[in-house]
């Protein structure tokens, strides 16, 4: 390239001014949150939110019954080690009673 050309290529750039920012038509604000209150997101969401609500209501009600019979096997466990101990404690005291 030439220096001529060079140089007439920078001066051409530099004249360039930059375009405005591109704003939205007047009035396409309204409609768009129009078209979303009528059957856009809002209409998805409440179509949504009942699902989300037995969804969680049933994983609720499965972990409850999950922890209900792991805290019904605990128990058992307990009550078995105390019958162990009531009767080696009945044991122990049967040698040892004259």
């Amino acid at each position: 390239m030439k220096d001529n050309d060079l140089d007439r290529l920078l001066r051409s750039a530099g004249a360039v001014k930059a375009d405005p920012p591109a704003e939205m038509p007047f009035g396409s604000d309204t409609r768009v949150i129009a078209l979303s209150r009528k059957n856009g997101n809002g209409a998805a969401f409440g179509r949504l939110l009942p699902r989300v609500a037995f969804t969680a209501v049933a994983v609720i009600v499965l972990a409850s019954a999950g922890a209900y019979l792991e805290f019904d096997r605990s128990s058992d466990v307990i009550s078995d080690a105390g019958n162990e101990y009531a009767i080696a404690d009945s044991i122990i005291q049967d040698e040892v009673a004259p």
